[in-house]
């Protein structure tokens, strides 16, 4: 199996936040704990940026049948939380969702922005990837998001 190339990440991480201007703290472990397969992770209440490289690893093999293009995807991993930890709306959308009275669709509707917010911020900073990459990673990210907001047929 590829390693991640871990120093080349991270003097992109540290370009990223720069560029960012952006103090928020960044974690890289070996997997996300539970059964899911989380790539990376945002925690506001410590301005942390976690990263779980044997899971993007998995998730980019998975998604393109090898791990060939794993530090682009964990560069855009990162981006994406990094749109979590810029986004000034993620404060307000996160209390709505904390919120036990919200309807169902509602509460969908506003993870789909959540998450939205993050890839909208993430396309403007994440350097050029291999065509095809960075929009199907996108597309499957969104795409649990997309369908719980879908009008069902009767």
């Amino acid at each position: 199996m590829r390693e991640l190339d871990i120093e080349r990440l991270n003097v992109a991480i540290r370009g990223l936040l720069a560029s960012a201007g952006s103090g928020t703290k960044v974690a890289i472990e070996e997997r996300f704990p539970g059964g899911r397969m989380v790539g990376g992770k945002y925690s506001p209440s410590s301005d942390t940026i976690t990263l779980y490289v044997e899971t993007i690893r998995a998730q980019c093999a998975l998604l393109f049948g090898s791990e060939e293009a794993a530090d682009e995807f964990a560069l855009i991993v990162f981006a994406h939380e990094l749109g979590h930890a810029q986004d000034g709306e993620l404060a307000e959308l996160s209390a709505r969702l904390d919120d036990p009275s919200l309807a169902p669709e509602e509460r969908a509707r506003v993870a789909l922005r959540i998450e939205e917010n993050a890839w909208r911020y993430a396309s403007a900073v994440v350097p050029e990837s291999r065509e095809g990459l960075y929009e199907a990673i996108v597309e499957r990210s969104l795409s649990a998001y997309r369908e719980a907001v879908r009008p069902r047929s009767a």
